[in-house]
């Protein structure tokens, strides 16, 4: 199924809401620019092609910004999907940026670190032209590492002749990245959980995780040290449970010295048999469409903290909505990575650094006035806080778009 069939649905749903006309419609259902490549990479046994995109979304805002995935699922409607989940979030949390995403359809788990070099710098190769720290700055997402975003910055920087560090986010501090971006994603769905369960002692609230790549592991981790009690997680081949918690730091040593859950000494489930689980929070942290109509009848989650990308269709969302589970929608919640990549941003243009202290207190600011956004939109609609943070992202969108002469002034 393309995914971009989900934002048809999100968006036909908030035209309703919100009553949007056709021409404004338009604009959100049409990206600026896609951008196809098929490029060479130097291989251990030769050259071999590759397809790639670059999807700039909306730009009414400032830059497009978004991240990079390498993966063997990535197609032209997942990359546009993302790319305008991207542009929502961004102005959902008010920072000056468009929404972008790229990436390229590929399959990195035995490559070579030669092999991976070669295709990270060819990618750049194949866009530069396109992006720019003023026009478009990529980032790392699924199967692309900080370390990846250095040969890219690097690469990009010998085509221009000068140093260009905030072409590129999520880069490694010695180069130019932030202190607290690594974590940051999970460290913004954190704040926002904390905020919205104010008042709630977090030793009897139960949590299970799906997914333990960067995201999961980062948001168990948080919310272990902040003593909710995680009794759940899991990652693409395997789930631990516990009902009276789990110590995620041992899971945490245990899969860096193994690379996966498997063997850890916990009772074993599926991803399906997390996914509806008896908890107070469920954080689905993996892929897209997790969350379906099926799994939506059986869940019995009493709240919904979105980390991935477009974790829930469109139909289980109104199955959630009827069994008045709440969801903290993924434009939202997961909005505290793009928010740090902002301040790197911002720290490489001054050249001036701050401390991870003054990172975290930045983000947990712009986090928990998003939230309180968000509710005050959702609560003026009389609606959920995913068609909330919506409304509020598209009408910050349309503004822009009005005031650039894009659109009649109504």
């Amino acid at each position: 199924m393309d995914v971009f069939e989900n934002v048809k649905k999100q968006l036909d749903r908030i035209k309703k809401i919100a009553s949007l006309n056709d021409n404004e419609m338009q604009i959100l259902l049409s990206p600026k620019r896609i951008i196809q490549v098929n490029f060479p990479v130097k291989m251990d046994k030769g050259i071999k092609r590759f397809h790639g995109y670059r999807v700039q979304y909306n730009d009414a805002r400032g830059p497009v910004k978004g991240g990079i995935r390498f993966s063997q699922n990535v197609d032209l409607g997942e990359v546009k999907s993302l790319a305008f989940w991207m542009a929502l979030k961004c102005a959902v949390v008010d920072i000056p940026y468009g929404g972008a995403k790229g990436g390229v359809e590929v399959d990195v788990h035995d490559f070579s670190e030669r092999e991976l070099e070669n295709l990270s710098r060819a990618y750049i190769r194949a866009i530069y032209d396109v992006i720019g720290p003023t026009k478009d700055i990529p980032a790392p997402d699924m199967y692309t590492t900080p370390r990846i975003m250095a040969w890219m910055l690097d690469e990009y920087e010998k085509i221009k002749g000068e140093h260009l560090p905030g072409v590129i986010t999520g880069k490694p501090i010695e180069i130019g990245g932030s202190a607290g971006r690594e974590y940051s994603t999970s460290q913004g769905g954190a704040v926002i959980l904390k905020e919205y369960l104010k008042g709630k002692n977090p030793e009897d609230l139960t949590v299970a995780v799906q997914g333990f790549g960067n995201v999961g592991s980062f948001i168990a981790k948080i919310l272990h040290q902040w003593r909710y009690n995680v009794v759940a997680v899991s990652d693409s081949r395997i789930g631990l449970y516990d009902k009276n918690g789990l110590n995620v730091d041992a899971i945490l040593k245990h899969k860096e010295k193994t690379g996966s859950l498997l063997g850890f000494k916990a009772k074993e489930i599926t991803n399906s048999e997390l996914l509806e689980l008896d908890v107070d929070v469920l954080v689905p942290a993996a892929l897209e469409n997790q969350i379906t109509k099926d799994v939506a009848d059986n869940l019995k989650a009493k709240l919904i903290l979105e980390l991935a990308n477009g974790p829930t269709t469109p139909e289980a969302d109104v199955v959630l909505e009827k069994r008045k589970i709440p969801v903290i929608p993924d434009i939202l919640a997961n909005a505290g990575g793009v928010t740090v990549s902002y301040f790197e941003w911002v720290q490489n243009q001054y050249g001036y650094y701050w401390t991870e202290e003054e990172v975290l207190d930045k983000l947990g600011r712009i986090m928990v006035k998003s939230l309180n956004d968000v509710r005050k939109v959702a609560q003026e609609y009389n609606t959920t806080l995913r068609n909330g943070a919506f409304i509020l992202a598209i009408k910050r969108i349309l503004a822009a778009e009005q005031l650039r002469g894009n659109l009649e002034l109504l």
